[in-house]
């Protein structure tokens, strides 16, 4: 028996519960299917356990620096099994939270694995055993993407972490080995060193976080190494091992050669892939790319006719935020009546290391690759009062500058909470002030904020 429905959404992430909230409380017969748990990566794997850990990494930092602030804190120590259980209560509660909303809202939750029959029919395997059929004139996709596992040599025959894994460790490793570069690579980086691992990064390229400017990158690694951190720039792992004594054993070729590491856990964070392969795509005609991404026009629209992609199935910027306006988006045209696309919308990012790292519009090389004539500003938070005040000097904020028009192109900052003055310039930048209104205008004293005074006066 086929049930119908007048939408169905698959996958319960930032993008699919709440757009499935907002379909049920139109009064829309709405399924929701979800293979795993409700709330997507963000809730379960990504941005609420991450930064509960990486919160509890701050304080563990701090109270070792408590003698810089004139206090004393003797004997610091990590119980990891008690930030692990802090984390999971957090993950607990939202989802549960989650579930209850689009309960309340009148959705039908499906738990289950989807798979496409024709482009109006889903069949589900359900987690509890049993098959459904469901039809719906409009379907959603919003089933993400899961860590990626590269062609690496030897990789299969050890028991290698990922960036969910990492997380339910129950003791503190002694040598973490992290492949990759990027945000998972570093934020669990820099946190299980501050638990007490000594840790070692390999990143393939010539810089960590690939798409910065090499001066931020470059500053990024600095104060990695500075944390005591070993950063190790173009490498290419080769094969990795299991040696006599259990240890993990990752092999890497370097440009003065090559190099073996030696290490009790190996973190892979070498990129994610799209869960579009478990769909069964093909019986609906839906194209993807070579990566496996789902093929979307500005309005989310698949090549076929009542079927959408959000979230990061589609393959664009891998990030909560994006996937929320994704719901946006959907939301105006399909219920709403409206016209919204993804065109022109700005994609802030901040990456959870400390000091963070806040970036809005078009880095420096971006600018220049683009043909602009740009003005750069930068400015040392060595420089900025509240800096000072607090003992969190590292870093620096910079702002590219269309030189024609004094419009800001873009801004970054990697500073004490860079990911909150970068939203603020991103306010600016979607109001259309110009550098000048910012060096003119006058903020409380003393904040982060009025070093935007200091900033594009040195334009």
């Amino acid at each position: 028996m086929i049930k119908a429905f007048d939408v169905i959404i698959i996958g319960a992430g930032q993008a699919g519960g709440p757009f499935a909230g907002a379909c049920a409380r139109k009064e829309w017969r709405t399924a929701l299917v979800e293979a795993a748990h409700i709330g997507g990566t963000c809730v379960n794997a990504g941005c609420t356990p991450t930064k509960t850990m990486i919160a509890s990494a701050r304080v563990a930092h701090l109270a070792r620096r408590a003698a810089d602030y004139g206090v004393s804190a003797s004997d610091v120590s990590v119980n990891l099994p008690v930030v692990r259980q802090r984390k999971r209560a957090m993950v607990r509660d939202w989802r549960s939270g989650s579930e209850r909303h689009l309960q309340q809202d009148g959705v039908e939750i499906i738990m289950g694995l989807a798979q496409f029959v024709d482009p109006r029919t889903i069949s589900v395997t359900l987690n509890e055993g049993g098959v459904r059929t469901l039809s719906a004139e409009t379907v959603i996709i919003n089933t993400g993407a899961r860590p990626s596992t590269p062609d690496l040599p030897g990789l299969t025959d050890v028991p290698f972490l990922d960036s969910t894994s990492i997380m339910e460790l129950g003791e503190v490793p002694d040598h973490l080995l992290v492949l990759g570069g990027g945000y998972v690579g570093l934020e669990f980086g820099q946190m299980f060193h501050r638990f007490g691992s000594r840790v070692t990064i390999v990143q393939r390229g010539e810089r960590l976080l690939a798409r910065e400017d090499a001066d931020i990158a470059d500053a990024v690694a600095a104060i990695l190494r500075e944390d005591g951190i070993e950063v190790i720039l173009n490498s290419d792992a080769r094969r990795v091992e299991r040696n006599a004594g259990n240890s993990i054993v990752l092999t890497v070729t370097t440009p003065d050669g090559e190099r073996t590491i030696t290490g009790s856990h190996l973190l892979v964070a070498t990129g994610r892939v799209p869960n579009s392969d478990r769909l069964n795509l093909a019986a609906a005609g839906v194209a993807v790319d070579r990566r496996g991404n789902i093929a979307v026009d500005e309005r989310l629209a698949t090549n076929v006719p009542g079927i959408y992609a959000v979230g990061d199935v589609t393959g664009g910027p891998a990030f909560t935020h994006i996937s929320y306006d994704d719901f946006r988006i959907l939301k105006t045209n399909l219920i709403d009546g409206g016209d919204r696309t993804t065109q022109g919308r700005m994609v802030p990012y901040t990456v959870f290391i400390d000091p963070q790292l806040g970036r809005v519009g078009l880095s420096e090389e971006a600018a220049r690759a683009l043909g602009y004539e740009v003005r750069i500003a930068t400015l040392p938070m060595s420089s900025v009062a509240r800096a000072i005040e607090v003992g969190e000097t590292r870093g620096f904020m910079k702002a590219v500058v269309d030189a024609r028009t004094d419009q800001i192109l873009g801004f970054a900052m990697l500073g004490i909470e860079g990911g909150e003055i970068m939203s603020a310039v991103q306010l600016a930048m979607q109001g259309g002030l110009t550098a000048a209104t910012l060096h003119e205008t006058v903020f409380a004293h003393p904040t982060l904020a009025e070093s935007l005074n200091n900033l594009f006066a040195r334009l």
